[in-house]
């Protein structure tokens, strides 16, 4: 077996968007330079040793895309030559020490992509979409439970996109002043994405993905300084810092996952909370939705204990926020929330989830829903319910965290062994 095996690994993982940009930008042709990077990386597999995987995929991939852009009829006469020659020096330049073998900052480079991946040609869906596989590198199916749908729906819409792209001669080119104010909320949708994807791992044994957290609040940090008076840019990156400065109470001292209720406080990162509602308190003057979903995650970042949450005014916000994004996990969060008010009645919250149920779309919101419903029947005192409830919450659940904590709430509740799913 090679012996770089390990670091393709990591710059599979790591990498992927700074050589797909790199790449992207010399073609201008996105499925061109996504089949070119992984020609590459699947050339390098047979090389015994790499010093610098990055860079050599990304000059092999220039290289791969140059031979085959030079089968293509029309194709300027010794232009594949010239740009072999220039992909020979980055690579030359890179492999001095400290060298760093791409153009620009990884955060300035990813956010560049993200604009231009953000072609008004292309449905909604399929701009988040293209952009989190082809320029953040999130698999298909993971893509698929982000936007809450099967799959094969979602591989099928990257196929139509992709062939819309190639058939219409769309070239990936920078955006300019007025394009880049049109595509900012895609881009915020996508970090926002991105972060989710990171926040709790959509496969693995780990509850989060921390390189994935930091890329996206890296991003949204960078769209702060790119657009610094778009209110929505500021109250993403309020939700992203107050979201991760509790980051470290999701787990306990043996590091299973635990239930906000049950975190310990003093673990969360007081400097962390005290920039994000800062930056909460500018946005939420826009009204938009990720100011709105930030003053709800100030609100509990700010509660002293469980006990003393104020669960009138983050209620008020998600009203506001289901007004203005009804979106299906609003609508659950919402629900949730007023299951905590006083004089709240359960049934009435269960009969919603219900109501939800009905028109669930994809596995991932389906579990979702069953994790609330067994949590709602745990805390009305129906414990064999509830436990049947976990079961179904832990049926295709790809995250090994959160499989261990639903069927440690199952066996508690019922005093059987809910065995984890072995994955072939």
């Amino acid at each position: 077996m090679p012996r770089s095996t390990g670091a393709l690994e990591h710059a599979f993982r790591e990498e992927w968007p700074r050589i797909l940009g790199s790449v992207l930008r010399f073609t201008g042709d996105l499925q061109l330079s996504e089949d070119a990077v992984q020609e590459a990386f699947a050339r390098a597999t047979a090389e015994p040793e790499l010093r610098n995987p990055a860079s050599w995929i990304t000059t092999t991939a220039k290289h791969i895309a140059v031979d085959w852009m030079r089968r293509e009829a029309g194709f300027v006469r010794h232009f594949g030559r010239l740009a072999a020659e220039a992909a020979d020096r980055e690579a030359a330049a890179a492999e001095q020490v400290g060298a760093d073998p791409f153009a620009v900052s990884i955060d300035d480079d990813r956010l560049q992509l993200l604009f231009l991946a953000c072609r008004p040609e292309l449905s909604e869906d399929a701009r988040l979409a293209i952009a989190l596989r082809a320029v953040c590198g999130v698999p298909t199916d993971e893509i698929a439970e982000l936007l809450l749908v099967k799959p094969a729906t979602m591989a099928a819409r990257l196929t139509r996109a992709k062939k819309r792209i190639q058939s219409s001669g769309i070239r990936l080119e920078q955006p300019d002043a007025a394009e880049l104010a049109e595509r900012t909320d895609d881009v915020l949708s996508i970090v926002y994405l991105l972060y989710t994807a990171g926040h709790t791992a959509l496969a693995g044994d780990e509850i989060s993905r921390s390189v994935t957290t930091a890329s996206a609040l890296s991003l949204a940090r960078s769209m702060v300084r790119l657009r610094p008076r778009h209110l929505e840019a500021r109250g993403l990156l309020a939700l992203l810092l107050l979201t991760e400065a509790r980051a470290p109470g999701r787990t306990d001292a043996a590091g299973e996952v635990v239930a906000l209720d049950e975190a310990d406080r003093s673990r969360w990162n007081t400097a962390m909370i005290e920039e994000g509602l800062a930056q909460a308190t500018i946005a939420l003057a826009g009204r938009g939705r990720f100011a709105l979903q930030a003053g709800i995650s100030g609100l509990h970042s700010q509660a002293p204990s469980w006990a003393a949450t104020d669960w009138v005014s983050i209620v008020s916000l998600y009203d506001a926020l289901v007004a203005s994004w009804p979106s299906p996990a609003a609508c659950l969060n919402r629900l949730v929330a007023r299951s905590y008010l006083a004089g709240a009645r359960l049934d009435d919250s269960l009969a919603a989830v219900d109501e939800l149920m009905a028109d669930a779309s994809g596995p991932a919101f389906t579990r979702q829903l069953w994790a609330v419903r067994a949590d709602l029947l745990r805390r009305e005192g129906r414990p064999a319910e509830a436990a049947d409830a976990y079961a179904r919450a832990l049926e295709g659940e790809p995250n090994g965290a959160i499989r261990a904590f639903l069927g440690r709430r199952a066996r508690e509740l019922q005093g059987r062994r809910i065995a984890p799913r072995r994955d072939d």
